[in-house]
């Protein structure tokens, strides 16, 4: 709920402290920003177009997908990393140090993960379910997806922005950035992060989706990938690295689903993939099965600020 992250907050305009207030959140020098009823808030500001969005159909697509259980191994490893060396913080009942909030009132703060790219908040929502307490700041700058993102559990606090822009975030405040599928901007993690914080990050590894990749024309990792992840965090330097790994059995609809949900949406004709599924599908269904075996994989991946780039 955005009651839980506001003063976390700052304003995109100012970068002021922000206050909720019924209906809006609002600034000291008077800048507003309704509150949707579905409970975010956008702190998208300036005239200048956000980045490439999420539409509505790739949102649909990806909460069914996830909500299927698909990806629940990733989920797993993922709420590993971001609580690994951080058990303690994440259980006990409070922090010892409080944050002065807008109005001069101390508050005691739960430990505070920022969701970048958060997509629906699936992610979000498992960490926390992991964790047990604290509080996650999800943005993304599809509205779509944050819809769903505000919806996705009681201790997400949902807004939109771009990871693009300076993020409308107070220095310091963050325990982890979790980065899953989604575009880094590494000074601004750098600046979020408290000392000692982490970014934990999940990208596609090469074999990811096979066979679907091959048979279905989707686009695959290029060979740069790691160099491009080091690249975008600069300053940051990689302390631990595995490769998750698993099966899927995958039905028709299921393949057009994660198909739709991902960057191949942006590329693949619908005509093309109803044709391609077709023929990937039809030797199953000649045996009478309605599966096909898909490989998941990924690099989830911990990074830590390099001594002295702060």
């Amino acid at each position: 709920m955005l009651a839980d992250i506001v003063e976390h907050l700052a304003c995109p305009v100012c970068e002021e402290p922000l206050r909720l207030d019924p209906g809006a959140l609002r600034c000291p020098r008077g800048h507003s920003f309704d509150v949707a009823r579905q409970g975010y808030v956008s702190l998208l500001v300036g005239s200048r177009p956000p980045g490439t969005a999420d539409s509505a159909e790739m949102v649909a697509a990806r909460a069914a997908f996830l909500a299927a259980g698909h990806y629940a191994p990733l989920e797993r490893a993922l709420a590993e990393a971001v609580l690994a060396g951080r058990v303690e913080s994440f259980s006990r009942a409070a922090d010892d140090g409080g944050e002065k909030a807008y109005g001069g009132a101390v508050r005691r703060t739960a430990p505070v993960i920022v969701d970048a790219g958060a997509g629906t908040g699936h992610y979000s929502a498992a960490v926390l379910d992991a964790a047990g307490r604290g509080v996650v700041m999800a943005f993304d700058v599809s509205k779509h997806a944050v819809r769903r993102a505000a919806r996705a559990h009681p201790g997400v606090g949902a807004f939109v922005a771009d990871v693009w822009r300076r993020l409308p975030i107070r220095d310091g405040i963050a325990d982890v950035v979790m980065n899953v599928f989604a575009p880094r901007n590494g000074p601004e993690f750098r600046r979020i992060l408290r000392p000692g914080g982490r970014v934990v990050v999940v990208t596609p590894a090469p074999g990811h989706l096979s066979p679907l990749v091959e048979e279905l024309g989707l686009l695959s990792v290029d060979a740069d990938k790691d160099r491009r992840v080091a690249r975008s965090l600069e300053g940051f330097t990689e302390v631990e690295r595995r490769v998750v790994r698993f099966g899927m059995a995958l039905g028709p609809d299921e393949a057009r689903a994660v198909v739709a949900m991902g960057p191949s949406a942006w590329h693949v004709e619908e005509e093309g993939l109803t044709a391609g599924i077709s023929r990937v599908f039809a030797p199953s269904i000649a045996k009478k099965q309605e599966k096909v075996a898909t490989r998941a994989e990924f690099h989830l991946s911990t990074f830590e600020v390099t001594p002295d780039a702060r």
